[in-house]
């Protein structure tokens, strides 16, 4: 039977990996007419640009996490305004297509910190010092930013480092603990205990409590994250089957919150010396991959209390939920650049903001013209779930008035390159390892 299941995952995961990439070679034709037309429509009018003022001072910026979207957004905003960008990743993301934008002076491969800690630190060391860096934002992703915390000391005779100390990141990245931290603030947090053994739940009263609860792992999980599963379910029974189909142990612990109904929100703010320099926020959902910033007072409020309690400097994104009596409830944080920046595509401002020791009378936010951002191939594998005429039409709506995160007219050749290199080489890679995948996510590319 085991053997027989195993043949089964691996001619799904066979046929999976060719559909996609089949998909992705009916895709690639259009593709490259949008992006060859572009490139010949920069090279037609750079006769008539404007010359342009850049800072008076460049600096060089290493910025790890090539891979991801919002890295190629800040690559694109210190270009922008004048300043040489490196990019950065683990070995398996050498074929970055974020490394093929204009805006990269240079791409470089390094160990991954999980498997080798001293030659990852020891490698970011040496680009730096090779490449003469001023200032290294680490743009990770979940455990990964951990040992850019930890490397800190390694580069900080070479460079400012953009981002907080090893101890702040893990209490930030522990869903308890910064419930915790956050609670000692005053500031609304749901109930939340923390859950290290199965038998916490079982023997759990919820008797008394006014609402449900819901189970989150506190080290990253990418296959249970989207679990909504509440308890207590309709019986004990089915309680229990799902409490012991999870692996909760001392060293995998779980946090049990209370799950509060409302509106979600997710945040990004850029920090320095507890005072923000950039804010976005944007109503939130499970799979994030659309942005539009909204107005919220109370969660800008709340965010300016916490970062000034903790005096922090960095990168930091929370999510929120707002309760039908308007009170905010954060959820979790996530010390780490959120996609929400890719909001920020057309603001001459990103980086004096992310430079600049100044103080600034209020954080920037999107530009009163900027239009939410969407991943185009993401939008179009959504098609498959559009049942009626009306969800087409929106569908349709929020294309036109929204832009893709990744393409941009003067900087084209990672739309192809994401999509049409990048992607098909994990897939390939996968296929040949008989490998599926859960989700394919165009943003950070981590799910293959």
């Amino acid at each position: 039977m085991a053997q027989l299941q195993s043949i089964q995952a691996s001619i799904f995961a066979v046929l999976q990996n060719l559909g996609t990439l089949a998909l992705l070679m009916i895709a690639f034709p259009f593709n490259c007419i949008v992006v060859l037309l572009s490139l010949l429509l920069n090279f037609l009018s750079r006769p008539f640009h404007k010359p342009v003022i850049l800072t008076k001072n460049p600096r060089n910026i290493m910025i790890a996490g090539a891979r991801m979207t919002k890295t190629l957004q800040l690559a694109r905003s210190f270009h922008a305004a004048g300043h040489r960008v490196i990019l950065v990743d683990t070995e398996k993301f050498w074929l970055s297509g974020n490394q093929f934008s204009h805006a990269v002076a240079g791409f470089y491969t390094v160990p991954d910190p999980h498997k080798d800690l001293e030659g990852y630190t020891q490698a970011l060391r040496a680009i730096a010092k090779k490449e003469n860096i001023d200032f290294f934002i680490p743009v990770a992703i979940f455990a990964v930013i951990y040992y850019d915390s930890m490397s800190q000391h390694q580069l900080f005779d070479c460079c400012e480092v953009f981002h907080f100390n090893a101890d702040v990141t893990k209490m930030l990245d522990d869903k308890f603990a910064f419930a915790e931290k956050a609670r000692s603030l005053s500031l609304s947090v749901p109930k939340s205990f923390k859950i290290t053994a199965p038998e916490q739940i079982l023997n759990f009263d919820f008797s008394n409590e006014k609402r449900k609860y819901i189970l989150k792992s506190i080290p990253y999980d990418a296959v249970r994250r989207l679990n909504m599963t509440l308890l207590p379910c309709d019986t004990p029974e089915q309680t229990a089957a799902f409490v012991k189909s999870l692996p909760i142990s001392e060293e995998k612990p779980w946090i049990m919150q209370e799950f509060i109904p409302g509106k979600e929100y997710c945040t990004h703010s850029t920090v320095r010396d507890g005072k923000q320099t950039i804010y976005c926020c944007c109503e939130s959902s499970a799979f994030q991959v659309n942005y539009e910033n909204v107005d919220k007072p109370e969660i800008l409020q709340w965010v300016n209390h916490f970062v000034k309690e903790l005096g922090l400097t960095g990168q930091i994104s929370f999510d929120f939920i707002q309760a039908v009596d308007g009170t905010v409830y954060v959820i979790e944080c996530n010390p780490r650049t959120h996609s929400a920046i890719t909001m920020f595509y057309n603001h001459p401002g990103v980086a004096d903001a992310y430079l600049s020791k100044q103080p600034l009378a209020e954080p920037l936010q999107p530009l009163s013209d900027s239009k939410p951002t969407y991943w185009l191939y993401h939008e179009v594998w959504r098609l498959n779930e559009i049942r009626s005429l009306k969800q087409l039409q929106t569908w349709i709506k929020n294309i036109l008035r929204g832009k893709d995160a990744i393409f941009t007219v003067n900087d084209p050749l990672p739309f192809l390159m994401v999509h049409h290199w990048q992607i098909p080489l994990l897939l390939l890679d996968n296929l040949r390892r008989l490998k599926g995948w859960i989700r394919i996510d165009f943003n950070p590319l981590l799910s293959l």
